[in-house]
C-alpha cells in the first residue's frame, strides 16, 4: 500500500500550482456587468470590504549563485466602524516564503516571515474633491520561523494610503516607514521606507488593469528595491462567492547587489465578502 505524501510549503509555492488556480477562472460563472463596482472597490487599499487576498511572487537571480525565492502573501483586509464618520482598516501581511541560496550557498529555507500589521483611519466619505484617505500605525512582528526568513526585531512607524477614484480610474499612492524598537541586537537595525504608486482600469465586465511600483529604501544600506508590477485581474463568482483571479509578470528595475534580478512573476486568489 503506497504511502499518501504531505504536502510541503514548496508544494504550495510551487507556480505551476499558482497557474492551475488562475485557470479555474474560466470554470467559474461569469461575473454580472454590475459587479465592475465590486472589482473597483479591490483597487482601492482602504475600502469598506472585507476581503483576504493570497498573493503569490516569485523571483529569481540572488546572490552569485542565481537564488530564488517564493512568497505566498496572505493578507487579509478588515474594515471596522468607530462611528458614522470613521472607519479603521486592518491589513495584515503574513507571508510563506521558500527560498534558495539567497545569500550564496545559503540552502533552502522554508517557513513564515515577519509579519506587518497596518492600521488605517479612514474617513467613511471622501473629501469634498474625491479623496479618499487613511493614517495610523505600521507594526512589524518578528515572527520569522528562521533566521534567514527575518529581521528578528520589532519595528514601528507610521503608514498612510491617499488615492481617488474617477469612473474607471483609480490611482494613488501608499507609503510606510519602519524602524526597529527593540529586538535581538546581534541583528542589524531597520529603518524602511515603502512607497507604493498605483494606477489601475476597472472595465464594466470586471476586468481590472493595473501598475504599480512596490519601492523600498533601506536607510541603513542605502538601497533601492523597485519591482515594477503588471497585473491583470477579473472578478468571477463561484455561487454567490464573489473572487478574484489576478496574474502578470514584473521586473526589478532596481535591486541592491546580491538581490533579485531581471523578471519575476505575481498573482493573486482574493476571496470577497460585501456587507
Amino acid at each position: 500500500m503506497r504511502a499518501s505524501r504531505k504536502i510541503s510549503i514548496e508544494d504550495i509555492m510551487n507556480p505551476k500550482s499558482l497557474l492551475l488556480l488562475i485557470a479555474a477562472t474560466i470554470l467559474a460563472g461569469p461575473a454580472a456587468a454590475d459587479d465592475a463596482d465590486l472589482a473597483k472597490q479591490l483597487s482601492n487599499p482602504i475600502a469598506s470590504l472585507i476581503s483576504v487576498p493570497l498573493q503569490f511572487n516569485h523571483d529569481s537571480g540572488y546572490g552569485p549563485t542565481g537564488g530564488h525565492k517564493s512568497v505566498l502573501n496572505i493578507q487579509p483586509v478588515i474594515p471596522f466602524s468607530i462611528n458614522e464618520d470613521w472607519n479603521v482598516i486592518s491589513r495584515t501581511v503574513v507571508p510563506v516564503i521558500s527560498q534558495n541560496d539567497i545569500a550564496g550557498n545559503s540552502g533552502s529555507q522554508a517557513g513564515i516571515g515577519d509579519v506587518v500589521q497596518s492600521l488605517f483611519f479612514s474617513p467613511k466619505k471622501p473629501t469634498a474633491g474625491g479623496l479618499i484617505w487613511g493614517v495610523g500605525p505600521a507594526i512589524l512582528l518578528p515572527t520569522a520561523t528562521d533566521p534567514l526568513l527575518g529581521g528578528k526585531k520589532w519595528g514601528l512607524g507610521p503608514t498612510a494610503v491617499v488615492l481617488k477614484q474617477e469612473g474607471p480610474w483609480t490611482y494613488g499612492a501608499l507609503g510606510n516607514h519602519i524602524w526597529s524598537v527593540a529586538g535581538n541586537s546581534d541583528r542589524r537595525d531597520i529603518s524602511s521606507t515603502f512607497l507604493q504608486p498605483f494606477i489601475s482600469y476597472t472595465t464594466k465586465d470586471a476586468w481590472t488593469f493595473a501598475l504599480d511600483t512596490e519601492s523600498t529604501y533601506d536607510w541603513k544600506s542605502e538601497k533601492w528595491s523597485v519591482p515594477i508590477n503588471l497585473t491583470v485581474s477579473k472578478l468571477v463568482m463561484f455561487g454567490k462567492q464573489p473572487v478574484s483571479f489576478s496574474g502578470g509578470p514584473r521586473y526589478w528595475a532596481v535591486a541592491p547587489e546580491n538581490g533579485p534580478n531581471g523578471w519575476g512573476v505575481r498573482g493573486s486568489i482574493s476571496l470577497l465578502f460585501p456587507r
